[in-house]
């Protein structure tokens, strides 16, 4: 496989995690008037373990690069995911696989991981449902964007 395919991947999950994370502190006090800082505090309970969520959400350097350690390589690992499935496709189909695969991501986030961190449950919500549509989308966006950039562009990158 082509060293751009695996650029383009790793990229896209880093650009999805970073929409994805600031969507979460941004759409959280607007919508469902909670702690922008309620979805770091949620992943960082992974690494901490669930006692920390007995407290508001604020920030917390350790905890929210705790977060971050999480969710980027996640968010890698679901880009790379997302790249074999659209790597031959035109932009509009990546986009609505993108959709999908961001429907199909918050249920596995949602429904599956809730069977070891059960407080994700209560995260369930239309705001996360958006959000991890256009993570979906980012992904897959961003992924056919980098890896049909014109070779000399690549090489000129490097």
């Amino acid at each position: 496989m082509k060293s751009n395919f695996w650029k383009a991947a790793i990229w896209s999950g880093i650009i999805g995690a970073v929409v994805m994370i600031m969507l979460e502190m941004i759409m959280n006090p607007i919508f469902l008037n909670k702690s922008g800082w309620l979805p770091p505090t949620m992943m960082g309970a992974i690494w901490y373990g669930k006692e920390i969520l007995a407290g508001k959400p604020h920030f917390d350097f350790g905890l929210f690069m705790s977060a971050m350690a999480i969710h980027f390589p996640l968010s890698v690992l679901y880009g790379i995911i997302a790249a074999f499935i659209v790597k031959n496709r035109t932009q509009s189909i990546a986009i609505v696989i993108g959709i999908v695969l961001g429907l199909l991501l918050y249920f596995i986030n949602f429904y599956g991981f809730t069977a070891i961190f059960p407080w994700f449950a209560k995260a369930r919500n239309w705001v996360q449902i958006v959000i991890h549509i256009i993570f979906g989308v980012v992904v897959a966006w961003s992924f056919i964007g980098i890896f049909n950039k014109p070779a000399t562009a690549i090489k000129n990158d490097q």
